[in-house]
């Protein structure tokens, strides 16, 4: 008989709206909710909307995995299951599987279209960073047949995440808690929850981890909060008042596809050590009307220092705005950042997007500095007009920490 994990009893009895359900690896989470979800679907009128941020196909990743479940409660019987849904024969509660972003686009427009949606399961939370997004679906959620619940599965990731402020620091609640308070239970779990259907070795090797990198089992077994991604590159960084000491010059980096393009103002204060950073756009498929319209009403006449990449697009708009090449070449990327790191950097709080690349952005291999190619849409327009202020005949010779 399948038994799900103490914690996880307070789901039956519950009337809450939202429940966080946190932790590390082989902690069960997904396997405890799977089964609560399941069992559900005896109740009738019920439509459980099970969403992962990325999906390309439910009858490959996530159908399966029920499918097992199912066998292991024996009750294969009691379901009849499609590509992308499965139904409860005797109630016709159903559960159907949707990703928020698919190979197709966003799905959030029609995700919140769902007629009748009791309940919606987010797994992999961490991986939805747009507050707006969630709010969409989330206001959706309103059957008035059955008690309305938002179920986010999640590896916890840095404080900067909206799951974060939103359901922790804002409402006052510790991290790894679990307890009820307002519409919210907080359900938080660890392999040593689950470490009697853990293999010997698995359990070797997180204790390795526990006793080489503390940080790393606290956060990746444990399922602690982070402060900042590990290995991250800028440290030297804190929120506060935009600043204009001198004449801001503007960076600007271009985006394709889903990439966004960017444009931030930059203030240097030399005598100081600051630089002040505020985040004007980062937007999506823009057109080159629809940069050449956002530059004017940001950055006026200000100098722009935009992607070098794109000097046919750099042409364009030139008709209209005051904008030159960045200088690149081999070793212009740790040149910038070495720049970058020898002053404080002060973000402006609406910086949002800004805020989230510094938090993540980090060395894929320190030894050879060379960063990650991710989370680096904004920091990569500031590095671009922060170099052609600050460059140096000595280019080429700074080392980066």
């Amino acid at each position: 008989m399948i038994r799900i994990q103490k914690k996880y009893e307070v789901f039956r009895d519950s009337d809450s709206r939202y429940f966080i359900v946190s932790g590390g690896r082989a902690s069960g989470k997904s396997f405890n909710i799977s089964i609560l979800i399941l069992l559900l679907t005896f109740e009738q009128d019920h439509t459980i909307l099970f969403t992962r941020y990325t999906l390309t196909s439910a009858s490959i990743s996530i159908i399966p995995e029920f499918l097992e479940k199912i066998e292991l409660l024996g009750l294969v019987d009691h379901f009849y299951i499609t590509k992308d849904e499965i139904v409860n024969r005797s109630t016709g509660s159903k559960i159907i599987f949707k990703g928020i972003k698919t190979s197709s686009g966003d799905q959030t427009a029609s995700l919140k279209s769902i007629q009748g949606v009791t309940t919606w399961v987010l797994e992999e939370a961490e991986e939805l960073v747009d507050e707006k997004k969630f709010d969409t679906i989330d206001f959706s959620i309103r059957s008035n047949k059955r008690q309305n619940r938002i179920i986010l599965i999640l590896n916890p990731t840095t404080k900067e995440h909206f799951i974060y402020k939103r359901f922790f620091e804002d409402r006052g609640v510790q991290e790894g808690s679990n307890i009820t308070k307002g519409d919210t239970t907080y359900i938080h779990s660890t392999y040593k929850d689950n470490i009697k259907h853990l293999n010997e070795s698995f359990i070797a090797q997180i204790e390795q981890m526990r006793l080489r990198r503390p940080e790393k089992y606290k956060h990746q077994i444990l399922g602690g909060w982070l402060d900042k991604a590990e290995g991250v590159i800028f440290s030297n960084w804190e929120i506060g008042e935009f600043k204009k000491v001198g004449t801001s010059v503007f960076g600007q980096d271009y985006g394709f596809s889903n990439d966004p393009t960017t444009l931030i103002e930059t203030n240097i204060d030399k005598s100081n050590k600051r630089i002040y950073l505020k985040e004007c756009f980062y937007l999506p498929r823009l057109t080159t009307s629809d940069i050449m319209r956002l530059n004017r009403q940001y950055a006026e006449n200000n100098l722009i220092v935009g992607d070098s990449a794109e000097p046919r697009l750099i042409t364009e708009l030139r008709r209209e705005c005051n904008i030159r090449e960045s200088v690149k070449g081999q070793g212009s990327v740790t040149y910038g950042i070495s720049l970058m790191q020898d002053y404080d950097l002060i973000i402006d709080p609406n910086s949002t997007n800004l805020i989230k690349e510094l938090n993540n952005y980090s060395w894929l291999e320190r030894k050879s500095n060379t960063p990650i190619d991710d989370h680096n849409h904004a920091i990569d327009a500031a590095r671009y007009a922060i170099t052609y202020q600050l460059k140096n005949p000595n280019y080429g010779s700074y080392a980066v920490r």
